[in-house]
């Protein structure tokens, strides 16, 4: 069986739901914007995460938060599928306020473990993407994703923390807000040094320090992970390519295939299949 990419997307919600197959090489270390929960359907999923190498097995509940890098391999012949959602982080933080009836303004919804065996989950996170998937009645979605949501917070696998007191160390965060306002602008190590006023090479290993990878990779993972967003929107590859500094198209796709195992025109066809 060939490497295969299935992409459907709701509308109502802006969940996207993944069902994909792999062998040998999957994808090369990327993140997202938005919280991944899925199910290893067959054979055994392996991904570098949270530095360390953690292996899916059949049936097993795997969930990442937004900018969690990570990558993917099939250890196995046979290979591995998954079913997966991807759920923006502002629509899940509203649902949860909603479902507490309050603002915690300074809590930080996090994962507490990557990788989870819980079969009341399983049931609940496949019955929820088929119910999505099916485009049953807007009520049923929404109390299926409620039922979803309380149960990760009853089983503690998602939890809330206070982030007002989270502090990076600030030459690090002033360098990952410039690359965020950076998406659209060619700029150099050089640009940075000057910017936040210390040496580049301090500025590599601040960086890796704090967030496990050198700016360039930060970067382009950023830039790739934007790029999903303007295919989204209708944009043509060949402008998403320019307006985010790849040399060009063929530039963009390579990296695109590397980390999501699609091509630009595969993934674009695919946002088409709304529910």
């Amino acid at each position: 069986m060939a490497n295969w990419v299935n992409i459907q997307h709701d509308k109502s919600t802006g969940i996207e739901l993944i069902h994909a197959h792999f062998k040998g090489h999957a994808y090369d270390p990327h993140f997202h914007s938005s919280y991944l929960i899925g199910v290893t359907e067959s054979g055994i999923q392996q991904f570098h995460c949270r530095k360390t190498l953690i292996n899916s097995h059949q049936g097993q509940v795997f969930m990442l938060e937004p900018g969690e890098v990570h990558d993917g391999h099939a250890p196995e012949p046979l290979g591995f599928t998954y079913k997966m959602l991807h759920i923006d982080p502002i629509w899940i933080k509203q649902r949860y306020d909603g479902l507490f009836d309050k603002k915690i303004k300074t809590a930080e919804i996090y994962v507490e473990s990557t990788l989870k065996s819980d079969e009341a989950i399983r049931n609940l996170l496949l019955n929820t993407y088929h119910i999505l998937q099916n485009k049953e009645a807007q009520i049923l979605k929404d109390a299926q994703l409620d039922l979803l949501l309380e149960k990760l917070i009853d089983i503690k696998y998602i939890k809330f923390r206070d982030n007002s007191l989270k502090a990076l160390p600030d030459i690090a965060q002033e360098i990952r807000d410039i690359l965020h306002e950076s998406i659209f602008q060619d700029i150099s190590l050089d640009d940075l040094a000057q910017m936040v006023g210390v040496d580049r090479f301090y500025i590599n290993r601040v960086f890796k320090q704090t967030f496990f990878s050198a700016p360039h990779q930060y970067l382009i993972r950023l830039r790739l992970d934007k790029s999903k967003e303007l295919l989204k929107q209708g944009f043509s590859p060949a402008t998403v390519a320019t307006n985010l500094c790849f040399s060009d198209q063929s530039h963009l796709g390579r990296w695109f295939k590397r980390c999501y195992s699609i091509t630009l025109y595969q993934y674009q066809k695919a946002c088409t299949n709304v529910l």
